[in-house]
């Protein structure tokens, strides 16, 4: 049964940045496509970015492009989001998730793709 541990979260003013970490245990982490998502108060569990196995794809929803960086360390079984220009609709509880069965370079964005989740994180944007 594969962890995952979040950390990493908190509260910022716009503008400002958080990184993100998705610690691992209990499996081949090297061989997962790893993603995060979120979830904000009254809302949908939303997308954010992937990154399959070695680093190599990676996809981003639109809202964060150019803001957000996803990464890994597979030496570490450690997933990464760094967050950049936080903004208040940034604010929602963010999940790591793990897919044990993509392929190497599959980057699925359907949460039903991810059998592993973590607890999540808050992340807290104040104007």
């Amino acid at each position: 049964q594969v962890q995952l541990v979040e950390s990493g979260g908190g509260s910022v003013q716009a503008g400002g940045s958080l990184k993100l970490a998705c610690l691992a245990s209990r499996g081949t982490f090297s061989t997962f496509a790893m993603a995060w998502f979120r979830q904000a108060p009254g809302k949908e569990r939303e997308f954010v970015a992937a990154i399959s196995w070695g680093g190599s794809s990676i996809q981003y929803v639109d809202s964060v492009k150019g803001r957000f960086t996803i990464s890994r360390d597979n030496t570490k079984n450690t997933l990464y989001l760094q967050m950049n220009s936080l903004r208040p609709e940034d604010t929602a509880v963010y999940y790591c998730a793990a897919d044990p069965s993509a392929t190497y370079s599959s980057i699925p964005d359907r949460a039903a793709r991810y059998d592993y989740w973590g607890q999540g994180t808050q992340v807290t944007v104040s104007s």
